[in-house]
């Protein structure tokens, strides 16, 4: 690495360009700015016209520009490497371009990841990369993880600190600024929320969440006699007692998503403890309903005779299937979870089951027939495919990318078809059941086929498929 000590190293640019005399950089080319309000940032710039021209806008980040006519003077940082120089452990003073008496800026107090500093969120910060380049970029820290990267182009294009050598900070912006002002609000609210207010109207019951739970349920039993509280909580997200502004609230609390701090959205439909047991009474009257156990457990609670139910119904279809097949990819079971049972059910790379939340027997059933579909599928292998040919297809602002037919060594065939836009896609798999080749006619089957991979929704319909000659003698007609 280099030997300079970054500590005291200073950087002297001196080969400013002014925009007022339209002497402006290449395309895309990354610059120091120097604003006609004194501050510096930097950017990549993108004219907005043709030829030689000033108008346009320097990039720093997502949806963070900046006018050209908000610069007063530019400075290159694409057209330097520092490397060689950077090794002399002598050298504390970098001229970027001759010093010939015009527009002179200096940058110092160097800071470096390897001391465990670091620039505070949404700093925008000039670099030395590694690699002897100049940069600069807005800092973003990483949420899940230790690190960040410093965001300077679309896209969230970034430089990753362990791509930076050294950095200091460049001039506040409004986005900065809007950083610190959150960052200092958060520190007010935490002051304020140290020791919260309690209305005596809105929690005349006490502060412990249970309690409005629990007379909430009362009422429920009314109308439900099997409610009950894990019943009721399956209603997310919950409802709890937090603090916010310096008082004690009914709320919602979710995850900040830059940051993962606490956001309470408090409960605003009423103002005294009563009125909120009704509303909790409302909020949770679908999840208990939906729970009712004589409709869940309708065929008793041998998790076997599910299985059997959903066994056969695939079979019928799903020839081939046989119950070796089974299992590998997903296990269920009725077990008592909070004190209710339910269908519970883990895949095989899991250690624990979770709770599969439906509302009957019928639903669970279809549910376990659609992974055992699947687990057949994948269990008969492919002996021959066909692909259709196709132009530009859009799907509600995706495109057609594959579709393919496939033979499989039953016999039987299915279909997968592949979308996306520019950034992602997906695809699905369809089973061509034995009711579509029980048709007498080529059209007959296409219609239906059709029911199963519609083309408004997959992009091939009866108008391309039907004069494909190939394709009806892949499906034997």
């Amino acid at each position: 690495m280099f030997n300079v000590n970054y500590k005291e190293l200073t950087l002297s640019f001196n080969e400013f360009h002014d925009v007022s005399a339209k002497d402006m950089p290449q395309y895309g080319e990354y610059c120091l700015l120097e604003l006609k309000t004194g501050a510096y940032t930097a950017g990549g710039w993108y004219p907005s016209g043709k030829g030689h021209t000033a108008a346009g806008f320097f990039l720093r980040g997502t949806a963070d520009t900046v006018d050209s006519e908000e610069v007063a003077r530019w400075h290159s940082l694409d057209r330097y490497d520092l490397t060689d120089i950077l090794k002399d452990e002598e050298v504390n003073w970098i001229n970027l371009g001759p010093e010939e008496g015009g527009r002179n800026v200096q940058f110092d107090g160097f800071k470096s990841f390897a001391d465990g500093k670091k620039p505070k969120e949404e700093q925008f910060c000039l670099l030395i990369m590694k690699d002897g380049s100049l940069a600069a970029g807005r800092w973003n820290k990483w949420r899940r993880q230790a690190g960040g990267a410093f965001i300077y182009s679309s896209a969230l294009a970034s430089h990753s600190s362990e791509k930076v050598w050294a950095w200091t900070p460049l001039s506040s912006d409004d986005i900065f600024a809007a950083e610190v002002e959150r960052e200092n609000e958060k520190k007010r609210e935490k002051k304020l929320n140290k020791n919260p207010s309690a209305d005596p109207e809105l929690f005349k019951y006490g502060t412990d969440i249970n309690v409005y739970y629990e007379k909430a349920l009362e009422k429920l039993r009314e109308e439900f006699y099997w409610a009950t509280l894990p019943m009721m909580k399956k209603e997310k997200p919950l409802w709890q007692i937090a603090p916010l502004h310096g008082k004690l609230v009914f709320g919602q609390i979710s995850k900040n998503y830059y940051d993962d701090s606490d956001v309470v959205t408090p409960w605003t439909e009423g103002t005294t403890a009563d009125e909120f047991i009704d509303y909790l009474v409302g909020y949770t009257r679908d999840a208990v309903k939906r729970s009712n156990p004589e409709e869940k457990f309708k065929f008793g609670t041998d998790i076997n005779v599910y299985l059997e139910k959903a066994f056969n119904n695939v079979k019928k279809d799903y020839r081939w299937l046989d119950r070796k097949m089974l299992g590998k990819t997903w296990q269920y079971d009725i077990r008592k979870v909070d004190g209710d049972l339910e269908f519970v059910r883990k895949c095989w790379n899991e250690s624990e089951f979770s709770v599969y939340d439906v509302e009957s027997a019928e639903r669970f059933i279809e549910s376990v027939e659609y992974d055992y579909q699947s687990e057949a599928l994948q269990a008969n292998k492919t002996v021959a495919t066909y692909a259709p040919s196709f132009g530009h297809i859009s799907l509600h602002g995706w495109n057609l990318e594959r579709y393919v037919f496939y033979k499989l060594k039953s016999g039987d065939y299915k279909v997968s078809v592949t979308a996306g836009d520019r950034v992602t896609g997906g695809s699905r798999e369809f089973f061509i059941t034995p009711y579509c080749f029980e048709a007498k006619t080529y059209e007959e089957f296409l219609d239906r086929y059709l029911e199963i991979v519609p083309d408004y929704s997959f992009g091939l319909g009866k108008k391309e498929l039907l004069p494909d000659g190939n394709l009806k003698k892949f499906l034997g007609y």
